[in-house]
Parts: C-alpha cells; sequence; structure tokens
C-alpha cells in the first residue's frame, strides 16, 4: 500500500516536474516553436497573428510584449554576434550590411534597462542613420563615442539586438528566411 502511494507520488512530481521543465525551455528558448532564424537574427513572423501557436502567446504574455502583426512589420533579435559569441554590453560592436525594404526601422538594445548612458538614445532609426553612397550603413555599439552612427551602450553583462521593421513586404513575404539582414561584428571588449 505504501509502496503504491509511493510510486504514484514519484510518478506525480516526474510528471509535473518535466512538464514544467520542458514549458520552461520552450519560452525560453530563442529557437523555440514559432521561431525563424535568419543569418543568426531570429524573428516570430506569427506572434502577433491568429495563427500564433501557444508558445508564442505565453512567450509574448510573459514579457508583456506586443508583437507586430504581418501586415504592420516584424522584429528580428539576436543574442550573438556573427562570430557566433554571446553579446555583452562591455563589448563594441559593428552592425553593418543593409536591412530590408521598410517604411521605417529601428534598432535597439534589450533589455533596456541601462541600454545607454543618461542623455544618450538607447535606439537608432531609419530616418536618422548616416548612410554609405551604396545604400548600407554602419553602426557602432559601444561604450565609447563613435563617429557617425553611435549607439551607446552602459552597464555590463549580456544584451541583445532588436531590428524592428515596420510596414515592410518582409513580413508578409513566404521567403522570409532569404532576407538580407546585417552582420553584427565584434571590435573589442573593455577588460
Amino acid at each position: 500500500m505504501l509502496r503504491d502511494a509511493l510510486t504514484i507520488l514519484l510518478s506525480s512530481v516526474v510528471a509535473v516536474g518535466g512538464g514544467a521543465a520542458s514549458a520552461w525551455y520552450a519560452l525560453q528558448s530563442a529557437e523555440g516553436v514559432g521561431a525563424l532564424t535568419v543569418r543568426g537574427w531570429t524573428a516570430y513572423p506569427d506572434a502577433g497573428s491568429p495563427q500564433a501557436d501557444p508558445y508564442s502567446k505565453a512567450r509574448v504574455a510573459r514579457e508583456a510584449d506586443l508583437p507586430l502583426g504581418r501586415a504592420e512589420g516584424i522584429s528580428f533579435a539576436t543574442a550573438r554576434d556573427s562570430g557566433g559569441e554571446p553579446l555583452r554590453r562591455q563589448c563594441s560592436y559593428r552592425i553593418e550590411g543593409e536591412v530590408p525594404s521598410a517604411r521605417f526601422w529601428t534598432v535597439h538594445v534589450a533589455p533596456d534597462a541601462a541600454a545607454a548612458p543618461a542623455g544618450r538614445a538607447a535606439a537608432l532609426s531609419s530616418q536618422a542613420l548616416l548612410r554609405e553612397a551604396d545604400g548600407s550603413f554602419l553602426v557602432v555599439a559601444s561604450h565609447h563615442p563613435s563617429p557617425g552612427n553611435w549607439l551607446a551602450l552602459d552597464g555590463q553583462g549580456a544584451m541583445r539586438l532588436v531590428l524592428t521593421l515596420y510596414d515592410t513586404p518582409v513580413a508578409s513575404n513566404e521567403d522570409i528566411a532569404e532576407t538580407e539582414l546585417p552582420q553584427v561584428l565584434r571590435i573589442g571588449c573593455d577588460g
């Protein structure tokens, strides 16, 4: 009798613990259910649509996010540089290349806490960006001021870069995986 009760208790603990652990992993994983990764940038194209999977809906609710619908745009995020190393606030990065056609786009650091020093914008937009003659751009994300397009960083620890494209054909395109997105190259790190 006691053996049966212990077996049932152990089975219940394993089932509940395993279920909770798998749900936590699916919500924490950058390449979770519904994710699309393009050149190291990850997006959830269906997150703001009625076709969103339950894990995407849970992720949106947990992060108190307001996802864009396919007709509104799409957000791409990366937590790693083009070499595969994690992005760190104490390092400097070059974000360079081209962005797909969009009416407006922004690039910012997430999470926002301690993203930029006081008095500096924590994001750059397509309307206030200096471009190269061929239409490409170069942004330096760093603690140290840089000429041109500078995205000021502050603090230490992990970070993500978020590139949001508004009113873009990429969001409703079935070939999102073919999209050209900028590279994130590490320049160096402080200490």
